[in-house]
């Protein structure tokens, strides 16, 4: 236990200076189909995800990054801009240090999708930047519309790590509380505080595409 709390004290004095290491910036990326054959939807990227020195090292220390997607379709006209539709997703990229791989998966709806196993975090970032057909599409001819893209990135999800690690694992259950032993209570919560130490919050990104007419 005095190992422990020297160990922690140690990540709180480095917490400055880690903070100062996350200058990466995602970049987000809203590609237009035809408009001949706009039913196909837009295909999304996202770059410079994982390109910081401090969401690597928590990757690569077990804490897996959570990429929610979220990709709205909006109408113009009238005093307000009407939403349409709205599409979900996310990817997860975890390290398996059996295997000393990065995985990367990718959950569409009701559908989980593994996009590899990987020997560093560069080939996970790639498998991340590999444009996504999202199929929305406008319903109205003859009207103006765009897209809105979001992204928020999650070194950590405190709230649901248990659940998080499960569905890396294949089971999509949700985790049964209560019955875990004291040891693996402690474990969890060291991780949450470590995971806040290294700055494990969310960032938010946004990119709009242009207005367009559908024929």
């Amino acid at each position: 236990m005095r190992r422990l709390s020297l160990a922690l004290c140690c990540l709180l004095l480095l917490a400055p200076s880690l903070s100062a290491q996350r200058r990466g910036e995602a970049r987000l990326v809203l590609a237009l189909p035809e408009l001949t054959t706009l039913a196909q939807g837009p295909a999304i990227s996202a770059s410079q995800v994982l390109v910081d020195a401090t969401t690597r090292e928590l990757v690569r220390s077990g804490f897996p990054a959570q990429l929610h997607f979220r990709l709205e379709l909006w109408r113009t006209g009238g005093w307000f801009d009407d939403l349409e539709r709205t599409v979900e997703w996310d990817m997860v990229v975890g390290y398996d240090a059996a295997a000393q791989a990065y995985r990367v998966r990718r959950r569409y709806g009701n559908q989980t999708e593994e996009l590899g196993s990987f020997a560093s975090i560069t080939g996970a970032q790639m498998a991340i930047e590999r444009p996504f057909r999202v199929p929305v599409s406008p319903r109205a001819r003859g009207r103006k519309y765009y897209y809105n893209l979001s992204l928020d990135v999650e070194v950590l999800s405190v709230s649901d790590l248990d659940q998080l690690e499960q569905w890396m694992r294949g089971e999509l259950r949700p985790a049964v509380r209560g019955k875990n032993n004291p040891v693996a209570a402690v474990g969890t919560g060291v991780r949450t505080l470590v995971s806040r130490v290294l700055g494990g919050e969310r960032r938010h990104y946004e990119a709009r595409s242009g207005t367009f007419r559908v024929p």
